[in-house]
Formats: structure tokens, sequence, C-alpha cells
């Protein structure tokens, strides 16, 4: 089992800035490639980034392109995701997860190809 925490979430203008981490406990966090997504009121869970296993590969949604950056340390089993320039639109639940891949490309981007998930963290753009 691992386990995910999220944290790093709360209110801030369009325009602002957060980081939100993911610490991880319970297995080899390294062979975990992981992906950060988000869920708004009524919608469904989309994919927002992906990382792999060494964080030598990274993968977006064309959304959040340019201004959100996932990186991980795996010394501290944590994977971060910056989020810079945030719009109305980034409101949402944020939720880190975990699947079992060694893979040199991340290959995970819908929310069926991860395994484990933290309980999410809210992010709300308001002015």
């Amino acid at each position: 089992q691992l386990e995910l925490v999220e944290s790093g979430g709360g209110l801030v203008e369009p325009g602002g800035s957060l980081r939100l981490s993911c610490a991880a406990s319970g297995r080899t966090f390294s062979r975990y490639a992981m992906g950060w997504f988000r869920q708004a009121p009524g919608k469904e869970r989309e994919f927002v980034a992906a990382i792999t296993w060494g964080g030598a590969s990274t993968r977006y949604a064309d959304s959040v392109k340019g201004r959100f950056t996932i990186s991980r340390d795996n010394a501290k089993s944590t994977v971060y995701l910056q989020m810079n320039n945030l719009k109305f639109d980034d409101t949402a639940d944020y939720y880190c997860a975990a699947r079992w891949d060694l893979g040199l490309t991340p290959s995970g981007l819908t929310a069926r190809d991860y395994t484990y998930w933290g309980q999410g963290t809210q992010v709300t753009v308001s002015s």
C-alpha cells in the first residue's frame, strides 16, 4: 500500500501561484510514476500532469502547459506541482496519484491508469 497526502492548496487571486506537495509513504516511492489530477464541482476528474519514476520526463494537459510544473524528490518521497499564473478555471480539488511504472515516458494520462490516490487538496482562484 502506498499512502499519499497532498498539501499546499488554498485561496489565491488570479495570476497568483501555489505549490502543491504530495508526500508518499509505505512503499518504494521511486518505483512509481506520479500524476496530478483535478476535479471541479460538477465535472469529471481530469489529468493535469505526470512524471516518470525518475523525474526525467513529464507531460501536461494543454490547459496548464507553460503555467504548471511537476517535479519530484525521491529522497523525500514527494511530488510537487508548481502552479503559476493561476486562472479562475484552475479552481478544483487537486489529487496526486501513483502507478507502478518504470517506463521512460509518462503513459498514465487517465485516472484509471493509477492505483493509489491521495485525499485531495482544494485550490480556489478568486478575486
